[in-house]
């Protein structure tokens, strides 16, 4: 059974903005596209049905996920009738796509809440879908159907719509930005993104970097701002130990105290988080400001010769620290990392 309900799904979906498809006849190397998708920002992963191996590959992704990468959420493609996506469903399927509506698949996924993404090309397909609970409507062949101009003109009078075209999406920035722009909720994408040529080659860092070119330049299509705001305080303990310093604000205003490898992290059940580092730091504070593209905002601030320091850059988290204090003498970080599972 599904792992992840469908509303679950519909955030993830439309949170990434971007959503993979493939099939491949081999685990090794499904496995090796699924980890590059995931490191490139994106959970959620259609693996079509579209070979003769599709059902015992995707049953042992699944297996091997579970254990693996529980937070990886994957999806069968190319599901036409009832019974192939009850199969599915059976396997762990979190999510059943097709390339037309079919109302038995709608009823079935709807009975496990599991979300559908139904095909549809024309309004009436669309409103169709959505009488029979669809969150999210594939519209397919996006191209065919009339392009990011099809999307505009049915979002216009239904701003209610979430359509994902897939089909005549370019996994680059011209064409992401201008299905997004012109209302799209997200983009899917298949062998434009995953060639099969990549596969062939295990290019899965080519694959990946990919991916987060596409997440990024969805977020930016969608007017994210760089700049996301405080991620948290650092206290730097001075006087007493970080261990101290921390037990003495979750005694005094009851937040939560959480202790990770190298820091000690404060919250409530409003915003914002206190960090005491382990390690001394001769600043009194450090802030971290949060971003939503790390690449863009080093580079604007290089651009402001402001230059950086202590730079890290992971699968999970990029950091760095800018190389001179604010006017008080506290340090800058400068954070991006992986949305919250």
């Amino acid at each position: 059974m599904a792992r992840y309900m469908r509303l679950d799904v519909v955030h993830e979906i439309l949170d990434a903005g971007v959503l993979p498809l493939f099939y491949a006849d081999e685990v090794d190397q499904a496995v090796g596209v699924i980890n590059a998708c995931r490191a490139g920002g994106v959970r959620a992963i259609e693996f079509t049905n579209r070979g003769e191996m599709a059902y015992p590959v995707f049953t042992e992704l699944v297996r091997y996920f579970s254990k693996a990468d529980p937070s990886i959420i994957l999806g069968i493609g190319s599901i036409i009738d009832a019974p192939t996506a009850a199969l599915f469903l059976s396997s762990g399927a979190n999510f059943i796509v097709g390339p037309n509506t079919n109302p038995e698949i709608s009823r079935l996924c709807n009975r496990r809440k599991v979300l559908y993404l139904p095909g549809c090309a024309t309004e009436n397909e669309i409103a169709n879908a959505e009488e029979l609970g669809a969150e999210i409507c594939k519209i397919f062949p996006g191209e065919s159907a009339g392009g990011p101009g099809f999307i505009s003109t049915v979002m216009a009078p239904c701003p209610w719509h979430r359509l994902l075209p897939t089909g005549g999406v370019d996994a680059t920035e011209v064409s992401i930005s201008e299905w997004i722009k012109a209302g799209a909720a997200a983009v899917g994408l298949g062998s434009k993104l995953i060639s099969k040529q990549a596969m062939v080659k295990k290019d899965y860092s080519g694959i990946q970097a990919k991916i987060a070119d596409c997440v990024r330049w969805v977020q930016a299509a969608r007017g994210v701002p760089v700049l996301l705001g405080v991620e948290y305080i650092g206290l730097n303990a001075r006087k007493v130990s970080p261990e101290e310093l921390s037990s003495w604000y979750e005694k005094v205003f009851g937040l939560i105290r959480k202790e990770g490898k190298n820091s000690f992290f404060l919250s409530g059940q409003g915003a914002g988080r206190i960090e005491f580092p382990k390690e001394a730091m001769d600043a009194p504070l450090h802030i971290a400001i949060r971003v939503s593209d790390f690449e863009a905002a080093t580079s604007w601030l290089q651009n402001e010769g402001i230059a950086l320091t202590k730079v890290s850059i992971q699968s999970e988290e990029k950091s760095a620290y800018l190389d001179l204090p604010d006017p008080e003498g506290n340090l800058v970080h400068l954070l991006w990392h992986r949305r919250e599972n």
